[in-house]
Order: structure tokens, then sequence, then C-alpha cells
């Protein structure tokens, strides 16, 4: 083991042990919500800027959230409930003595308000990109539905709809109801609606009223002005995931009342499991016990913070270290650019710089015009120093300085800290970062950097990249572009449309297309950046035909850029540009391209990437992520490219799916996922998504699968039918995207450990199948699922295993020895391909156990579930089950489980040997007697 490897769990090990010594409000910053003696700390509801100021809008809060306390600490029977809760009031608000931010941002809470309206109108609705078990990303309630007293009555009230979304975002539990789906056909030939659980009850209701079942549903349809309308008193006390609004429930579905044929996502995405199966199976269930007595627990407490002003440092190495492998040059570009394009106006920025000690190069400075940007880029660093030692919390120190003079304290401010250092003594203003109520975005140059230096970003809730010694690799420049105030106003913010960088040779080209589309176009830069003295033949042409050249940009010849800045608002179209390398060798040259929004009330389609982990041991794979959408409307049918760099090995580009197979959990929810595991060598890796949608109507989902919570459209009450107002028309209408889009996003970085050296032996199974399907037709099961691959979801298995079981248990538990189906002619496809199987049900009722219902027909349930195999016979995890329900002629003889089958079948061998047994003594006897006969008759003719 090397030095540098053991250094980490030492360093890892002093932190800890500072940590002992730190408050529960020190030691809980930045690590989003705790559970604490059986409450919850730091929950963070932040309002959208765009939201106007109401009086009304945080009391209605508080009041939903203290609701919602009392009824989740019953619903866990006595497990959970809020503690603590702090509401970010937007900037935009009249200061009412709020308490300063600290880490606290728009983008990193847990519950978000604003005034938009997404896919569902008013529906509250969770962001769920993770499988069954899983966290989601935030609740997100509209400003209606908040003030709105009237939708009570739809929804039911806030606190319980807020324990329902709760459910969904913490413990990773999905609908109990469907929409798409609203009633299917039961084990006994029955329709019944989907509904959990079963006791809840309802009539159907027909346009001119009350009607019987067959006159809404006919040939397995419902018919059109056909609903289901539940009654408003009940008895049953479940499900909080089907019916929060229901006065009797208070409850969560348990194995007892759980509905398992539900067409819901909570069966499918769970394997037919309930949810409070498994809630009790989280960490926050594991790792506490049930409150004690009957006393309830306290009220929530809430702070209201608000963001004051918007202050940046640059924390910039200037180390001997930078001059390696043009790190200095491309830091000086991305940061010109940042400050001249990126940082929004009326922030304040200063700028340090460190190697073993930090130094203070411009004190903060208000950005109000581009005199104000181009006065701060003078100050940046020019040359880097000879000496190699580096202290980041130097630097760090030094820009809390710079912060503490304008505040008192560094509340609420941003660091921006790039470095390639490897700084062993990091950890020693662990505390001092923590206490500073500042976030800190790291930004990792090269192999060299400390090994920790995310850490700090981890703790205070920042964003962490990674830059490759490679010349044309623009992930300083992404990394930079992607580094906002985290305000989540969407409209003062800069939209990445274009990042590329490629080595061109000698009066050679580089050519290429860059999308301008008609929600953006304000404020549209595009900067050229290059290697050696002189900048390269810039021609560039508007979507009218208007040219260019290279004078008509700003150039920074120390910098190697050149900029141009569209004043207005840029034509929308395809913009060309073209750069000729006039240097007399090759060099890398690179096109970064940035606008705004084009219009304040229509927010422009966006992307955001991520990974689920920021580290990963191989061979387990990191998953990829993307979130495209505009607005909230998720954005379908787009093609999305993943680029992963890592320090030595080339690039890796992947193509991400919203398929609802593999990585992606939901079909169509404008989630773009897939495993990534192609993994070079140990390190850190950088990711880049590119997003590019085709010239068409834009592909806007008008509902998607989702967690939210049901929009009930009436009761019945005492007998009356009382109708709720129809749900509102989010009055969404398509645009023509006469020349599509284009989006790029930094995903930030990861790290991996534990990848080999030598060649190495296949260690990648096929994933899981999460979307398998059982149809019960005639006398046949079909099945459909997605095809995996040889290696997760790339690449082509080799086979199926597919069982069949009487019990969800036992086909859960004891996979391998439920009923095996013949696969032998079932071929796997290529990886993401639909797969339909069909197999006789008759092959599989005589080992099933009959269960007699007293209907007239007679039921059997089974339970599927599949698994793919490779060519090394590495097996992927079994899959969610599916269940179809075999029905079975009120004449035909009994089915029996397989064991009394082969007990009957011995038993009835046995029968049948007694038989010819008794058959050869009986003919024996009658042969002996008849030969005793005529022996005597003889001997008495004789005498």
């Amino acid at each position: 083991m090397t030095h540098g490897d053991s250094a980490g769990p030492v360093c890892s090990l002093k932190f800890v042990t500072l940590l002992v010594v730190l408050g529960p409000e020190l030691l809980f910053l930045g690590a989003g919500v705790q559970l604490q003696e059986n409450g919850y700390n730091g929950l963070l509801v932040a309002i959208n800027p765009q939201v106007s100021e109401d009086q009304k809008l945080i009391p209605n809060i508080k009041e939903m959230i203290t609701e919602a306390s009392y009824y989740l600490f019953n619903a866990t029977k006595r497990r959970v409930f809020f503690r603590n809760i702090k509401i970010l009031i937007p900037a935009t608000w009249k200061a009412n003595n709020y308490s300063k931010v600290k880490q606290e941002s728009y983008e990193k809470a847990n519950v978000i308000v604003t005034d938009w309206y997404g896919a569902h109108g008013d529906d509250p609705y969770t962001l769920q990109y993770r499988g069954c078990g899983k966290e989601g990303k935030y609740i997100h309630f509209t400003l209606d539905f908040l003030l709105n007293d009237d939708l009570r009555a739809v929804y039911g009230s806030r606190g319980r709809v807020f324990v329902h979304e709760w459910a969904h975002l913490r413990w990773g539990v999905f609908d109990e109801y469907n929409n798409e789906k609203p009633f299917y056909v039961n084990g006994q030939n029955q329709i019944k609606v989907t509904r959990c659980s079963s006791d809840i009850t309802g009539i159907f209701l027909c346009e001119r009223g009350p009607c019987p079942q067959e006159n809404c549903i006919i040939s397995k349809i419902l018919q059109e002005g056909c609903m289901f309308i539940y009654n408003s008193t009940q008895n049953a006390t479940a499900s909080i995931m089907f019916m929060q609004s229901l006065s009797s429930v208070v409850e969560f579905c348990n194995a007892s009342t759980h509905n398992q044929e539900a067409p819901n996502l909570q069966n499918q995405m769970c394997s037919l499991r309930s949810t409070w199966d498994v809630i009790t199976d989280s960490d926050d269930f594991n790792n506490s016990f049930p409150m004690k007595g009957t006393e309830l627990p306290p009220p929530p407490t809430f702070s209201l913070i608000q963001a004051g002003d918007k202050v940046v440092c640059l924390v910039l190495d200037v180390s001997s270290k930078m001059a390696k492998a043009d790190r200095f040059l491309q830091l000086q570009q991305a940061a010109e650019f940042y400050l001249m394009q990126i940082v929004e106006i009326h922030t304040f920025v200063g700028i340090a710089t460190f190697n073993s000690k930090g130094t203070i190069r411009a004190q903060l400075h208000q950005i109000n015009n581009d005199d104000d940007r181009k006065l701060l880029v003078s100050y940046l660093p020019t040359t880097v120093s000879a000496e190699a030692e580096t202290s980041i919390c130097s630097g760090l120190k030094k820009g809390f300085e710079m912060v503490e003079k304008l505040n008192g304290k560094a509340f609420g401010s941003v660091m921006i800290l790039v470095t390639s250092g490897d700084d062993e003594h990091v950890t020693n203003c662990f505390l001092t970062v923590l206490s500073s109520g500042s976030t800190i975005h790291t930004i990792a140059l090269g192999s060299s950097a400390v090994k920790n230096l995310e850490e700090l970003s981890h703790l205070t809730g920042g964003l962490k990249f990674f830059v490759p010694d490679k010349s044309n690799s623009n992930s300083m420049l992404d990394a930079f572009s992607r580094i906002s105030s985290g305000t989540g106003d969407i409209f003062q913010q800069h939209i990445q449309l274009e990042s590329i960088g490629e080595y061109v040779k000698r009066h050679h080209q580089l050519k290429n297309t860059v999308t301008v589309d008609h929600s953006v176009g304000n404020d549209t830069t595009f900067l050229v950046t290059w290697q050696t003295s002189g900048p390269p033949e810039i021609v560039l042409f508007d979507p009218n035909g208007r040219k260019y050249y290279t004078d008509d940009f700003t150039t920074n010849l120390a910098f190697r850029t050149a900029r141009l800045w569209i004043p207005g608002t840029a034509k929308p179209g395809l913009w060309t540009y073209t750069l000729n390398n006039t240097h007399h060798s090759p060099q890398a040259l690179k096109v970064t391209v940035t606008s705004g929004a084009s219009r304040s009330a229509v927010p422009p389609a966006t992307v955001e990437a991520f990974v689920e982990r920021d580290s990963t041991h191989f061979p387990h794979p990191v998953t990829i992520y993307a979130i495209v959408r505009k607005g909230f409307y998720p954005i379908l049918n787009a093609t999305v490219t993943a680029t992963i760099e890592s320090e030595t090995a080339d690039p890796v580009t992947l193509k991400l799916f919203d398929d609802g197979a593999g990585a992606d959990v939901i079909k169509n929810d404008g989630i773009y996922s897939r495993y990534f595991f192609s993994f070079a060598v140990n390190g850190r890796y950088s990711l880049k998504v590119h997003v590019n949608h085709s010239p068409s109507i834009s592909a806007l989902a008008h509902s998607i699968p989702g967690s939210h919570a049901m929009y009930v459209p009436g009761y019945i009450t005492n007998g009356n039918i009382q109708m709720n107002a129809p749900r509102k028309s989010v009055g969404r209408r398509e645009e023509e995207q006469k020349w599509g889009f284009s989006r790029i996003s930094s995903g930030g970085s990861f790290f991996v450990l534990g990848v080999p050296a030598d060649p190495h032996p296949d260690v990648f199974p096929p994933c899981k199948i999460i979307d398998l399907e059982a149809v019960k037709s005639e006398e046949e099961v079909t099945l459909s699922w997605t095809a995996p691959g040889e290696d997760f979801d790339q690449g082509q298995a080799n086979s199926y295993e597919i069982r069949v079981s009487k019990s969800l248990q036992n086909i859960q538990d004891d996979f391998n020895n439920a009923i095996l189906v013949n696969t032998s002619k079932l071929n796997p496809q290529q990886a993401g391909t639909k797969e339909i199987f069909t197999f006789s049900s008759e092959l599989f009722t005589n080992g099933l156990e009959h269960q007699p219902d007293g209907e007239t027909q007679k039921s059997l349930r089974i339970y599927v579930a599949i698994r793919a195999v490779d060519r090394n016979s590495l097996k992927s995890a079994v899959s969610n089950v599916a269940q179809a329900s075999l029905l079975i002629p009120p004449n035909s003889a009994p089915v029996f489980a397989r064991d009394d089958f082969m007990l009957k079948g011995v038993l009835t061998a046995m029968g049948f040997i007694g038989i010819i047994c008794l058959i050869i003594v009986v003919t024996h006897c009658v042969l002996n007697r008849k030969t005793r006969a005529d022996k005597k008759e003889n001997e008495t003719k004789l005498l």
C-alpha cells in the first residue's frame, strides 16, 4: 500500500474525531434531513423566487407540516415525526428579520413551492428517479395548492397530502392507484377497481348518475363518461398511498390489507410488497424504536431564512503544479468566461490565490455592468509561482476574510476552489469550513489533486468537478458554466448550448452548427479558446446568413480567448461556425456557447445531469441521470448522450434512455438513465451530458406515470353525489420547434476504486429486469419485458431463466426452487429490445395448489419472475414479480399441489400393483380349487 493509500483512512479518522466535539447543529450541517431520537431535523422547504409575496403562504406551510407531523407519528406507530424545519424565503421578498442562510439554497431543498404548473396541474408530486426503497429528489407543491382551500375537497387536508408525498420522498414507495388502469380483472374473473385496500367502497357513476358496473365496463373497456366514486365515510383504515383524503385512512397498507392484484406502481416497482413492508425495511426504522408512553411528540419548530447579497469568491491555486499540461491556461480561460458571462448581475465577487500561503488579489466588488466584470478579470493571476507546495486552508481562509468584511460572517457565500495540489493538511480546516456557513464548489485538476478534496463539497452541499490533463477537454469551462447562484431562478441563469474541443491539424478546420431555439437567445455568447499564440481564423454564420469574423470577437491574447456577444435576442435557428487552425502545428481548439431565456414567462428547456453516488468500488456500476424538461414538463424522445472522461483513458460516450428498463425506473418521465461500468483506471472521472432534440412538434409529456397525490373527482356522502370541480387545465400548448434544441451540462465528478491493473475475467452480470408483465389469455400466459444486456444494459444476454410459483413469498425468497419454465427456444435479443414469450398454463396447473373459493369458476394465482444469464453464467438479480390468474372450469377435477400430486401418484401406482396382485392370487386360488375338484371327481369315478 502506498503512502497516499494509507493517508486517507488516517485523515478520515482524524476528521471523525474532530466531529465529536461539534454540536448537533454543526454535525448535521450540509447533511440533509437526519433522523435523531425519532424526530426529523433539517427539512428544507424553499419558495421559488418567481412566487410573489403572500402573507398566507408561510402560515399555511407551517400548518401543513404541523398536521403532517402528528399524522405521520400515528401512521408509523409512534416511530417518527418532524422536529425542525427551515423555510427558505425568496430574496425578492421584503426583508422581515429573517435569519440569514448558511449553506441552504433552493437547489438543495427537499420541498419546493412554485407558481408553475407541471404535467399534473395542481397535483402535489414527488420526483422519484430511483427504484423501490430509494429516496427521491424533492416534493413539489404549487402555490394554488397551498393557498386555495377549495382544493382540500379534492386532495384531502394538506397535512395528510404531505405525509403521502413524504413516503414517496423518504422511503421510496409508490402510488397505489392508477389513472391509466382504473380497473382490472381479478383472479375470479371479476372486474375490480384499482385500489388499496380492497375494503374501500364506492359506486360506478355514469353520465346520468349511479349505474351498475356492467353499464360502465363493456368488454373490459371503461365507457366514456363513467367513473368510480368512493364513499366519503369508510371503515377501512388503509391506505395512505391510495386515498389519504378519506378520514378513516390512518395507516399504510400492510401485508394483511395490501391488494397484490391491483395494477399500480407500488406493485410493479416493489414486486407486490406492501408499502408498510418497504417502509419498515428502511434505515429510519432499522435504526430507531417506537417512542414509549402515550404522549404526542412536540410540535415542529420553524426557522425562516432568507439569502442576502450574492457573494462569490474565486480561490485559485497558483502553485508550480498548475503550470503542467495547460492547467493554468485553462483556469484563466474558464475564470474569465465565468466573470464576463456566467456570474449573475449584482453579485459581489472577490479573488484569492494560494500556494503555501493565501493572498487576496481582489477584494469583493459588486458586478453592475461590463466594466465591473472587466475590472475583476484584470485581477486574475497571470503567472504561477515557483513554489510547489499548496495550502488549501490558507486560500479558503483568505476567502472567508473577504466575505466577513462585507457581512461580518461568511453565511450564504460561495467559494469556487480550483486546485491541483496534494495538500495532506486540508482536513485541518474542515471545522472552520463547516461553521463558516459557506458553500464550497471544488474543481480538481489532474491526478495529483488531494484525494479528499471533495469532502469540502460534501460537507457544505457544494458541487464537485474534475478536469483531466487533456488539452482538448472542455471540462474546466463546463464546470464554471454549471455553477450558478442556486436561487432557482432559471430566468437569471445562463444555459449552455454547445461545448466542444478537438485537436485540429495545421490548416485544418473545426466546423459545426449550434441550435438557438425560441426559448433562449438573450445574452448569447460564443467563446473560442486556443493553445498557442494568435487566434484561429473564425467565421460564424447566423441563421440569416450574416457573417461574423475574428475581428468581430473580443480577443484576449494573454488568455487566448475570443468572445462574441450577440446584442438583443439572438436569431433562432442554426448558427454555423468554422475555426481554421492557421498555426504551424496542431493545437486544441474549443467552442462554448451560452444563452439566457428569451421570455420571462416561458421557461427554457434545461438538463440537469448527476450520478447516483459520489464514489463506487469496482465492479459496482455508476448510474448516470439526466433530467430533461421545460419548466416541470418532461421532454420525451430526446437524444441524450453522456461523455465520461478519466485522467488517462479515452473519453467514453454512452447513450441514456427514458424507457423504464435497466437503470431507468419510470418510462417517459423525462429522466434519462444508464449504467456506466467501463472503468479504465482508479481515480476521478468527469461527466458531461449533451441533449439534442430533433426539429418537430415538441414532445412534452401530457401526463406521466409518476408519484403524485390523487385528484378525487367526488364522493358519495349520505347517499348524495358531491362532485368536485374538474381538474384545472394547465393551459399547455404545443409549440412548433422548427430547429429543435441542444443543451450541455456538466454532471460533476465521481471517484472509482478497486479497478484491477491487469486483465480480469467477466464480472459484470446482466442488469435486473424491472418491467416484467404477465397477461393471461385463453390457455396461455404471455410475458413481456425489456431485454437486458450481456453486461448490465449493454450487449446481448445468453439465456433467460423463468420460474413460476403459487407463493409470492417463495418466489421472492427461494427463486431457485420455484417451477422452471422451458425457455430452450427463447433467445435473448439486444439490450433495450422488447421481449415477448408465451407458455401454456396447462403445463403448470398440476404443479399448483387448488384454492376453492365458492365461485362457479375456481382460480389459481401464479407468480412469475425472470433473470438473465450471460455467456459466463453470471446471473442478473431476480426481476420484479409479475402475476396472472388461471381459471379452472367448474367441472374440472381439483388440482393438487406438487407434493400432494407426487403422493397420490405413488398411492395410485401402489393401488394398481395391489389390484394386479389380487387378480393373480384370485386366479391362482380358482385354478387350485378347480384342480382339486377335478381330482376329486376322478377319484369318485374310480371308486
